[in-house]
């Protein structure tokens, strides 16, 4: 019983601590951009593919992402201050467009390019779902897990990954989810409400790719001064 308390329990925490720095809510608004002129089905089938990279990238940075870093002689506030970059560049780029996808009137319905969709694809890992959906915040906050779970026995160890993944998987589900349905969200909003979210997601794009960068500069200078 004991046992069963400690796995809900970390489950939880996982849950807690993954939410804040995956935010499925705020980077479903920030993908949207890339996945609007998309049909039904090929959004699902986008959607699936970043949410198993999402997972791959999360399980990969609780068993062995520590070990990886270690290997190539790269911190975390190198990754916080390359993903920012990437972000920032990201938002310059959705501010700086004349025209938003949404804006073109009666391609709503059309079907999508067999060459966007493939140039789509190739996004999807990168920077879709790494750094913008699993960036250097969730990696940190996984390695502070996989640190937590950490047991002598190994049926304990073996319980407190399992909550840990459990937590991931929870996590996933839930940037299927807002992924899948953010058109459905903004439509609510009306054109008008959809252009000045656009805007207003861009230039947040942009602020938060900008706090990353200068959160992972904060880190390494602090590290050369210790």
């Amino acid at each position: 019983m004991a046992t069963f308390h400690s796995f809900i329990h970390l489950m939880f925490i996982g849950i807690i601590a993954l939410f804040p720095v995956v935010n499925p809510v705020g980077s479903a608004f920030i993908v949207n951009p890339y996945l609007s002129d998309l049909n039904q089905a090929d959004k699902k089938k986008a959607v699936k593919k970043i949410t198993l990279y999402a997972f791959g990238i999360c399980s990969v940075s609780l068993f062995a992402g520590h070990y990886i870093l270690e290997l190539f002689g790269i911190s975390i506030p190198v990754i916080q201050l390359a993903g920012g970059i990437m972000i920032c560049k990201m938002g310059w780029e959705f501010l700086s467009s004349g025209n938003n996808k949404q804006e073109e009137v009666g391609k709503e319905a059309a079907p999508v390019n067999v060459s966007e969709f493939k140039q789509l694809e190739d996004k999807l890992f990168y920077p879709i779902t790494f750094p913008v959906t699993t960036g250097a915040g969730t990696m940190s906050v996984l390695f502070t897990l996989s640190a937590h779970s950490s047991a002598n026995d190994l049926k304990n160890y073996l319980f407190n990954t399992g909550a840990i993944i459990l937590a991931i998987v929870v996590m996933c589900i839930l940037v299927y989810v807002f992924y899948l349905n953010t058109k459905r969200i903004i439509n609510y909003l009306g054109e008008s409400g959809e252009k000045i979210l656009n805007r207003i997601t861009s230039f947040l794009i942009f602020c938060v790719g900008l706090q990353i960068a200068v959160s992972g500069i904060t880190a390494l200078v602090q590290g050369y001064k210790a």
